[in-house]
């Protein structure tokens, strides 16, 4: 398998792949908000800018770059990945809300590092990552 964002081009070299031929992942935003100096508002409107569906959830309704902001814990199908912008102690209220979701892989961003809920997570075969969701678009590691 390609290292991502890279395709392979003869026997020995890879290309990088544009935005916009890299496969999209569906992605859930956790602690969005309409703040737009936020960190999770940043990586909604990237993730978006890099053609992924995006699908922010915060604790109130709204809108972010023209995106709706889902409240509560909405049913959403076919997640790919979760990237968490919330504290460890609110995290525990959503444990398994977030596991309901089924991701493939969950993304703990900067200040949501939270080795119980990761172990949780890995325990449903699920992947997770320290890692922050801005650096790995920008990087084309996503």
């Amino acid at each position: 398998m390609p290292p991502a964002g890279l395709r392979k081009h003869s026997q020995k070299t890879w290309i990088t792949l544009k935005p916009s031929e890299q496969p999209t992942k569906k992605t859930v935003v956790i602690g969005a908000s309409e703040n737009t100096s936020r960190y999770a508002s940043l990586a909604v409107q990237r993730l978006h800018s890099h053609g992924h569906e995006v699908i922010p959830v915060g604790l109130h309704e709204g809108t972010i770059f023209g995106i709706p902001i889902l409240a509560g814990n909405p049913h959403i199908e076919n997640v790919d990945t979760v990237s968490l912008y919330i504290r460890p102690e609110i995290q525990k209220t959503l444990f398994d809300y977030i596991l309901s979701l089924k991701p493939k892989r969950i993304i703990f961003n900067p200040g949501a590092e939270n080795p119980e809920f990761e172990e949780m997570a890995q325990k449903q075969g699920i992947e997770t990552e320290e890692a922050c969701t801005l650096v790995m678009l920008s990087i084309g590691n996503f």
